[in-house]
């Protein structure tokens, strides 16, 4: 029987259970998709109480099995979702989408008595983004469903939750807490005041390389208390040795560029131009650049091919020559993308009307789309520093012509295609190395 660490990575389409060996391979994955459901507002949602059954069906079926020794289980999820407690310790929400709207002007009241948007945005590393701030989705809560808010007892985020159902205990993780939450002061890196005088109480976060020995189904197993899946991504790669400083792409709906080595405090200026923080497990902030580009790439590859009628993956056979990528840079057209922050995150068709093929449309969109990249990664860079080395992971280390263009766009830069796979899942086995043993 072989020992594993299993990784329940939750991403907003595919759910899936990884097993890694003593070596850090996947021995054995699994994939399934579950259809959304609505909220108590009619808003879709994931199927929690699905997601829940199928996360402990998958577990008890691998021990069952008895060809895996799983000697540790952790997580990794997508950020900005919350989980209610009642004081029963049973969850009495649905779990909300981030992406549902939320009227900002609602809380400009909290905001002014924190010192205005600006400030308060900075000093929590979080820009005002509605429900991506799981802080302001707390104060949500409270203010328009008082009726479900009396009988809230303790508030998880979601990785936290997922590690709840084994452990039935109440935790926190830094890069939980540290993404856009609007609940921690990096200034001073802690929680918020705010939190206090709304008597809203968290639990105090804990490093990620801790876990709880559990009994589940007979065995003792160590659990983790689960991460933020863009944090746990850059995990492998800060574990490496020898690794001179970097930045990772983190690429899929969102293309989040992260910079681990930067010392410099978050300025009002990157924070106006979609620049925020996270944390790793140690409480060390990331500097990151959060931009919705994949998702413009997702809704316009649709749109192509419906214009062009090519099937929707023509864009992977497609080549551009270095010649040609400089004649567009040099043209620097702006056709699908918005000068300053991108807010319509819709294809609009009719824009297609001004090219004569799909090549030409889609090398546009991947030419704009890798401007934003660079001025975001120019943007977390400090000062002095020299960067030389770009990590890409996710589904764009695999576009040939998203990296011509970023080599083109910045020529002093080193592209590097991340070595390892499901970093996200990688980066929260290897916190879990120590209970291997």
């Amino acid at each position: 029987m072989k020992d594993v660490i299993a990784v329940i990575d939750i991403g907003k389409t595919n759910k899936k259970l990884f097993l890694f060996d003593v070596n850090f391979e996947v021995v054995y994955e699994d994939s399934i998709r579950f259809e959304e459901i609505t909220d108590d507002d009619g808003f879709c949602c994931d199927n929690i109480e699905a997601i829940e059954d199928w996360i402990k069906k998958r577990i008890k079926e691998i021990q069952d099995q008895g060809l895996y020794k799983i000697k540790a289980i952790n997580f990794s999820t997508h950020g900005a979702s919350l989980v209610y407690l009642n004081k029963a310790g049973e969850r009495i929400t649905p779990l909300y989408n981030y992406l549902k709207p939320l009227n900002l002007d609602d809380y400009q009241s909290f905001y002014e008595s924190q010192g205005g948007v600006e400030e308060f945005s900075r000093k929590t590393a979080s820009p005002a983004y509605g429900m991506l701030n799981t802080g302001i989705q707390m104060l949500a809560l409270k203010k328009h469903k008082p009726e479900v808010w009396k009988n809230v007892h303790d508030i998880l985020h979601y990785p936290q939750y997922l590690s709840y159902l084994f452990t039935h205990k109440i935790t926190a993780d830094y890069t939980s807490i540290g993404a856009h939450t609007a609940t921690w002061d990096y200034d001073n890196m802690q929680y918020h005041n705010w939190l206090e005088e709304a008597q809203i109480s968290l639990p105090e976060p804990s490093r990620g390389d801790k876990a709880v020995i559990t009994e589940i189904n007979g065995e003792h197993i160590a659990v983790g208390s689960g991460l933020h899946d863009s944090s746990s991504s850059i995990i492998p790669l800060l574990k490496q040795k020898n690794t001179r400083d970097f930045v990772l792409l983190s690429t899929g709906t969102w293309i989040i560029t992260m910079n681990p080595f930067s010392k410099e405090t978050l300025t009002q200026h990157q924070l106006k131009n979609n620049c925020l923080c996270f944390m790793t497990p140690e409480k060390q902030q990331v500097k990151s650049s959060m931009q919705f580009l994949g998702r413009i790439h997702e809704v316009y590859l649709k749109a192509f091919s419906t214009h062009f009628n090519v099937d929707i993956d023509t864009h992977l056979n497609l080549e551009l020559t270095p010649d040609l990528g400089r004649k567009i840079l040099e043209q620097d057209a702006r056709v699908f993308l918005s000068e300053g922050i991108d807010t319509d995150f819709e294809a609009h068709p009719e824009l297609l009307k001004n090219f004569s093929s799909y090549e030409e449309a889609y090398f546009q969109l991947i030419y704009e789309i890798s401007k934003k990249v660079i001025q975001g990664m120019d943007l977390i860079s400090d000062e002095n520093a020299v960067l030389k080395d770009v990590y890409i992971s996710g589904g764009f280390n695999r576009n040939k012509i998203f990296i011509l263009f970023l080599e083109l766009l910045k020529p002093s830069i080193t592209i590097k295609i991340s070595d390892c796979k499901n970093e996200s899942a990688l980066g929260a086995a290897l916190l879990m190395k120590s209970y291997l043993k």
